[in-house]
């Protein structure tokens, strides 16, 4: 996508975020607390509700875990944004409202590596296989992703011969960031926040047969003080014409 038709989508939604304000009386400071996985898009998009609407976001970011976590146990928001299986979770413990629920982007798991590093195989399940045995280190994150890569090195058999090669994720350090430094050879997170990282060569998603797509969605808090300037903030990041910019950044509208 060009940066013209980025622009001309960030418009666009310019506009329609001006019909949302039609039915809003006062501008709100909407607090918004989530994980970094549609951090990429989202941050593209909320300076152009902020502009259209007048409303302020304040955004706070966290693992999927330790947001979900806090939540549960009591955290107040406006909006909470995590992978659907959290938000769903805390929309049973009564936490979210049902109704205001929304899928907001989706991202498969990419392949990182150091800048200039030798290339390894991602083209099929056997070629990674075989690389993540040959690498001296190897990380992927706490949330989602590392989840399913912890579970694939499971089911592949080998994670007795890697464990000691496995670099503990850092608090709020994108994975990107690990491998540029060189702590890890090899690095698996969301696609699209490897896409930003300087300093890493990004080899591409797993191959088909063993990806895992995951869905982010978000939801209005129960106790939201700014409940409708929140779920205009949803309908903003979920309108068809900010799909162009979510794709830009490696992530599928949700």
């Amino acid at each position: 996508m060009t940066s013209h038709t980025t622009a001309a989508a960030l418009a666009t939604l310019g506009a329609a975020g001006m019909v949302m304000l039609a039915g809003i009386a006062h501008a709100a400071e909407i607090r918004v607390i989530g994980s970094p996985g549609t951090r990429a898009p989202y941050t593209r998009l909320v300076p152009g509700f902020e502009k259209a609407t007048g409303h302020k976001v304040v955004t706070v970011w966290g693992g999927v875990n330790d947001v979900a976590k806090r939540v549960a146990d009591g955290e107040t928001a406006d909006v909470v944004m995590l992978p659907a299986a959290q938000i769903d979770g805390l929309i049973k413990q009564g936490k979210l409202i049902p109704d205001s629920r929304v899928d907001v982007a989706k991202s498969g798991i990419g392949v990182a590596i150091r800048a200039g590093a030798a290339k390894i195989d991602i083209s099929s399940a056997e070629g990674l296989k075989k690389a993540l045995l040959a690498a001296k280190t190897i990380a992927y994150s706490t949330g989602p992703s590392g989840v399913y890569m912890a579970d694939l090195i499971r089911k592949w058999g080998i994670a007795d011969q890697v464990k000691s090669k496995i670099v503990p994720a850092r608090r709020n350090v994108p994975i990107g960031v690990m491998v540029a430094a060189g702590e890890a050879e090899i690095g698996f997170q969301q696609v699209s926040e490897l896409l930003p990282v300087e300093g890493i060569d990004y080899l591409g998603p797993l191959p088909p047969d063993i990806q895992e797509t995951t869905v982010f969605s978000a939801a209005v808090h129960k106790a939201a003080g700014a409940a409708d300037a929140g779920r205009a903030l949803l309908k903003f990041l979920t309108a068809p014409e900010a799909a162009p910019v979510i794709r830009k950044t490696g992530m599928e509208p949700g």
